[in-house]
């Protein structure tokens, strides 16, 4: 008797987005947001974290919170527009995550779009990836 094993794999679609230095991962109208990680190494350790309140709404490029380091602060801005259903909770406590995690676990907000079609006007990543060679020299 032969026996087969079936390995299922999800695999998640999402579209990655950037303005300026803030990602935006795209899946169906939710968008998770936060600091690249070409961001937190300019910035260093970074040491707090202020974010909004979840229902709050925001237009693309509004600032939605901010980031201090022991180096500067830097506001975070909404790369699209829409209302905010979810904030990292874990960040108040953790804020060194984003120098750790800043494109993974250290996302900041989730937040609903009310207009996809803002994406049109984010860089994708090879865009991203010249911008941050062209701010690096």
């Amino acid at each position: 008797m032969i026996f087969y094993t079936v390995l299922t794999r999800v695999i998640h679609f999402f579209i990655l987005r950037y303005l300026a230095h803030e990602y935006c991962k795209v899946a169906g109208n939710i968008a998770t947001i936060g600091i690249t990680d070409f961001a937190q190494a300019a910035l260093g350790d970074i040491v707090f974290v202020d974010l909004p309140e979840p229902g709050d709404d925001f237009e693309a490029k509004d600032s939605f919170g901010s980031v201090e380091s022991v180096k500067a602060a830097s506001d975070v801005y909404a790369p699209v527009s829409g209302k905010v259903t979810e904030i990292n909770e874990s960040l108040s406590d953790e804020p060194g995550l984003v120098n750790s995690s800043a494109e993974g676990d250290a996302w900041f907000i989730k937040l609903e779009m009310s207009d996809d079609s803002e994406l049109e006007g984010l860089m994708n990543a090879e865009q991203y990836k010249e911008h941050c060679e062209k701010e690096a020299h």
